[in-house]
């Protein structure tokens, strides 16, 4: 099978693994209720460059470290157990502001650079992503094709794809909860948020070891 036919198939698979509830979609979520549009499009970036880094690392094999190693694999679990409570805490944290000043703290640069990390952070301690960049995406890589070009070009399609799905669910997000005038309803929604993040957490702590 030539590249060419490889990238639509490849394309709706990260589509539909973008789509899945996981860590990527809850921080996003927690960045637009919290942060507003711009920080989690920060955030959006920042796992989509996730992605990449990812990527490069199956195509020099390091990725292959936490497909075969368990205690690898665990560390970098716990690792994402970890972030995700403190993601938790600190959107529990935002709702003692006043409304409308989740976001206002810090210049805006400086806003949008730690949702970018956040972001980063959030993909590179999520499991899923390393066992994919280098159990799936290596196996798609045509004959006779470069297998690290192809892992890389792979990783930057897996990142359009994701950044697009999830700068769509930011706009319809932050569009609903701008219609919400209501500061009752915004902080419920903050704190589903927060209680989203520490139950995924949960999920991902008791999930099943190597």
């Amino acid at each position: 099978m030539s590249l060419v036919r490889v990238l639509p198939v490849f394309a709706v698979t990260a589509l539909v693994l973008a789509m899945v509830p996981g860590q990527s979609m809850a921080m996003v979520l927690r960045q637009t209720l919290v942060g507003g549009a711009r920080c989690a499009l920060a955030s959006v970036a920042g796992n989509a460059s996730g992605l990449v880094v990812w990527g490069f690392a199956s195509a020099v094999g390091l990725s292959q470290v936490f497909a075969r190693s368990p205690l690898a694999y665990n560390l970098l679990k716990f690792a994402g157990v970890g972030y995700l409570a403190y993601l938790s805490a600190r959107t529990l944290l935002a709702l003692r502001h006043s409304a409308g000043a989740f976001q206002t703290n810090g210049a805006a640069t400086t806003r949008l650079v730690a949702a970018f990390r956040l972001g980063l952070v959030t993909n590179l301690t999520n499991v899923k992503a390393a066992v994919f960049a280098v159990a799936f995406i290596p196996q798609l890589v045509p004959r006779g094709f470069s297998l690290g070009r192809g892992i890389v070009l792979l990783a930057l399609v897996q990142a359009l794809v994701s950044a697009g799905w999830y700068g769509g669910l930011v706009a319809t997000v932050d569009r609903a909860a701008s219609a919400l005038k209501s500061d009752a309803t915004r902080r419920a929604l903050t704190a589903l948020s927060a209680a989203g993040l520490l139950v995924l957490a949960l999920v991902l702590l008791v999930s099943s070891p190597r």
